[in-house]
């Protein structure tokens, strides 16, 4: 493993690799594999909603032009290869022989369907995928094994944006002809298809290692094998995931032998884990972000002061201090037992676009306490601080602890923590003040960040599609705005620290910490984890 992911690697405290247990080689007739994972898919549809545990599902099921492997490089999918033309137009070549699950032959129209069916989703939430899409101005089809992609503007990162957005067949619209020229709706009048018909199996159509045998949002959603896969076959003929959302109950399955694998074990349960050989313990650091998103737009804000009077969310001062009340390395030690990289800056140091050598982010309550003054809160304000209690590691805690610093420098705050089912949906409502947020790259630099979380929301240019704090700012904006269309990188890399040195400064984002990802399974398997958190049923394997 080489490039930034190993720098992330070697300063975290626990290695990137299996913890070999005693492990043995499963009995032959082993065919079900068995997982246990840590939050809910909201849906079977690959277009739905861009999160880790539907990524976990799709990844299975269906393919990309671009695919990222375990430890985030990009890799051929779909395509076999791809050349940039000029700054805007990319000609694809793609892969031949290849089937989705009904038989269809998969081709060019098929990824010209992909891109009109995103445009068309009156499911997507929060504009997942159509960002993507929205910034094409052409689309060409140039044969079955070809096609040609036109960007409105440069897109030094459309590659990785690829890698996340999963092909569907045409046949979904009975091969009906499409022309991305022919506006939002590429000249086909519907019907397009809809979420319920991927929960129900009937549009589930990839052409990935697995078949959707059936989907549950809240139990068992249960893949089969697809033996006509055009690559390696997985070792597993079925395979069951399973939503267990409370750290005490994935235990509880896999001590008992209900489930093979579990996602994220409680932090405190590693050390007897560890012990145990009957089992074994894989981690892998990540550039998953855990911060606080705060209101900055709306005044009075609704959950600060009781949605009375001024926010002062919206001063600097107070952002500042809310961050300087933060003490980063307790977090890790005592919260996250280690399971976490205290944050300095918006990813991890050695990352594109990072501020090279920047210590973890100051903690100092008694400055935290002159700029609240300074601000004129000089006892402090009221507010509710929204989490999720099943989605990150120690989530739940980790809000109290949060809320704790903030009242020791005079901010008397509430938790409502709740299941990540609820929380998305409010949030992408932009109902919360000040809430917890989580997020992995899906690029190795800060633009990847910096466009969707920060840079002022506009909806038609897909940019800041999750900025849910409304923030605006005009030096950000042309910073991290010219980066988010510069192919030069080394001169992007200059704007992104510009970006991030403004962003620090005006603290709309407060940056926590970098989590590992950790997985437990029982002796007789082998897998080393990822960094983008999913679990991949065909990367796990009967030891050897």
């Amino acid at each position: 493993m080489t490039g930034p992911i190993a720098t992330i690697a070697r300063r975290a405290l626990l290695p990137a690799m299996a913890l070999a247990l005693g492990a043995a080689s499963l009995p032959a007739s082993a065919q079900t594999l068995r997982v246990a994972l840590s939050a809910e898919t909201t849906s079977a549809d690959p277009l739905n909603y861009s999160m880790t545990m539907n990524s976990t599902l799709r990844h299975h099921i269906f393919e990309a032009l671009i695919e990222n492997d375990a430890d985030f490089a990009l890799k051929p999918g779909l395509a076999t290869s791809w050349s940039r033309e000029s700054d805007l137009a990319w000609v694809f070549k793609l892969r031949q022989g290849v089937t989705f699950h009904n038989g269809q032959a998969f081709g060019a129209p098929d990824v010209l369907f992909t891109f009109c069916r995103a445009l068309n989703n009156k499911d997507e939430v929060v504009q997942s995928y159509s960002r993507i899409i929205r910034r094409i101005a052409k689309v060409e089809v140039l044969g079955e094994d070809s096609i040609r992609i036109t960007t409105k503007e440069p897109e030094p990162l459309f590659l990785s944006d690829l890698a996340n957005l999963p092909l569907l067949p045409r046949s979904l619209i009975n091969n009906a002809p499409l022309d991305f020229a022919k506006g939002e709706d590429c000249g086909y009048a519907g019907p397009w298809p809809t979420a319920s018909q991927f929960n129900d199996g009937s549009a589930a159509i990839g052409t990935g290692p697995y078949k959707l045998r059936s989907y549950s949002r809240n139990a068992t959603t249960e893949l089969v094998r697809n033996d006509a896969y055009w690559g390696p076959k997985p070792a597993w003929e079925s395979v069951k995931l399973t939503p267990v959302t409370a750290a005490g109950p994935r235990m509880a399955g896999l001590l008992a032998g209900d489930f093979d694998m579990i996602e994220s074990p409680a932090t405190g349960d590693l050390p007897k884990l560890r012990q145990n050989p009957n089992f074994a313990i894989a981690s892998k650091p990540t550039t998953r972000m855990i911060f606080v998103q705060l209101d900055t737009a709306r005044s009075p804000s609704p959950f600060v002061n009781g949605g009375q009077g001024p926010n002062p969310l919206q001063d600097v001062r107070v952002r500042q201090a809310l961050s300087m009340a933060i003490d980063r390395k307790a977090i890790e030690s005592r919260v996250m037992d280690g399971l976490a990289l205290p944050a300095a800056q918006f990813l991890p140091d050695g990352m594109g676009g990072t501020i090279p050598g920047l210590p973890v982010l100051p903690y100092d309550p008694a400055k935290a306490k002159e700029l609240l003054k300074e601000a004129g809160y000089p006892d402090g304000f009221s507010m509710t601080f929204h989490s999720t209690n099943n989605r990150y590691i120690n989530d739940a805690r980790l809000a109290q602890v949060l809320a704790q610093f903030w009242q020791r420098i005079g901010v008397k705050v509430e938790v409502d923590a709740m299941p990540s089912s609820v929380y998305f949906g409010r949030r992408g409502k932009r109902e919360f003040s000040a809430s917890m947020g989580g997020w992995g790259a899906d690029a190795p630099e800060t633009l990847a960040f910096f466009r969707i979380w920060m840079l002022t929301t506009d909806s038609k240019a897909g940019i800041g599609t999750s900025n849910y704090g409304g923030w605006s700012y005009r030096p950000f904006d042309e910073a991290a705005g010219a980066a988010n269309t510069t192919m030069d990188e080394a001169r992007r890399m200059e704007l992104l620290r510009e970006a991030g040195r403004i962003g620090l400064e005006q603290m709309p984002i407060i940056p926590v910490h970098y989590e590992s990802a950790v997985w437990a399974f029982r002796k007789g398997l082998a897998y080393g984890g990822r960094v983008d958190q999913t679990t991949y049923a065909p990367d796990i394997r009967p030891a050897q």
